[in-house]
């Protein structure tokens, strides 16, 4: 009995595309996490990746047990605070030079080629490549701190609030370096370049971020420089959580500004996650099959030659 102008109220179907979108995040994150679970275990039963980790343990051991004398300003020892340099260290390593590394290596074998064919590729990736590199550095900080414990009387937290700042300050440290080393390892030309490009200006930071000594023994300029860069804030945030407050005394501000440590982790955290995905992509758009034949034909010269 409707008039012909009446509005029409039949409802409008229009959750079909939302739908399909939630499924397939859905299924990105369980690809990611499964992929993510199947290359800790291959980490786990790697001799060669383990070895790695252990030995730059070692390394940081023996520096931290032989070192003398104290922190300017306290009784602190000094192997204290080198090893909870070491500490952010090894964390910043596993982001800033593994990462890089494994994904140039993996580009160079076709992983980025694959990823072109697969729905939700490149997250997935990203999430799996995220959670190995947690697993990694995490158990490398929890072997490192143990053992440092027990062999060179190495610093634990301090009470809750010690463990609390040491949990926040490596999550906020591995979301800047992760992404980061992301964004790296999508642009390097090849896994023998990788390391060259990498080793000198890692190790750069390693001896101006304050993680080998007292940042308040370097030149102004340089504590200005290195307060740029995430090392010297994990290195600072990781030092509050594991020396004494008089440990504050050999701080650049005499305090451990955590909130600072805080503001510049999270700043480097998205830029990293900004610059990763778009990165990733354009690397992979540029992936064929013409371009990895190219690049295993100069790598089997190239090896050649060398022999």
């Amino acid at each position: 009995m409707g008039s012909k102008g009446a509005p029409d109220h039949t409802p409008v179907r229009g959750g079909g595309a939302g739908t399909a979108d939630t499924g397939a995040r859905g299924r990105t994150w369980r690809a990611g996490w499964a992929r993510g679970v199947i290359e800790i275990r291959h980490l786990l039963r790697s001799r060669k990746e383990m070895s790695g980790q252990l030995l730059n343990i070692v390394v940081a051991l023996v520096i931290a047990g032989t070192l003398s004398g104290t922190v300017p300003g306290t009784r602190i020892p000094m192997g204290h605070l080198t090893l909870a340099g070491f500490a952010a260290y090894l964390l910043f390593q596993v982001g800033l030079m593994n990462l890089p590394q494994m994904m140039v290596t993996e580009r160079e074998e076709g992983t980025l080629l694959r990823l072109r064919a697969t729905p939700g590729g490149i997250p997935a990736y990203l999430l799996a490549k995220s959670l190995l590199m947690v697993a990694m550095a995490v158990g490398t900080l929890v072997v490192l701190l143990a053992a440092g414990a027990l062999l060179v009387d190495g610093p634990l937290p301090h009470g809750p609030g010690g463990w609390l700042t040491l949990l926040w300050v490596t999550t906020l440290g591995l979301l800047a370096v992760i992404p980061l080393g992301a964004a790296i390892g999508a642009v390097l030309p090849n896994p023998r370049e990788a390391l060259a490009l990498l080793m000198l200006p890692v190790m750069a930071l390693l001896v101006t971020s304050g993680a080998m000594f007292p940042l308040t023994a370097l030149p102004k300029v340089v504590q200005r420089v290195a307060s740029c860069f995430p090392l010297r804030w994990m290195a600072q945030g990781i030092r509050s959580a594991l020396l004494p407050d008089a440990a504050r005394a050999a701080e650049p501000a005499g305090s451990w500004d955590l909130p600072w440590v805080a503001l510049v982790l999270a700043a480097w955290a998205v830029l990293g996650f900004l610059l990763a995905v778009p990165l990733l992509r354009r690397a992979t758009r540029r992936e064929s099959g013409s371009r990895l034949s190219a690049r295993r034909r100069k790598a089997e010269l190239s090896g050649a030659g060398v022999v």
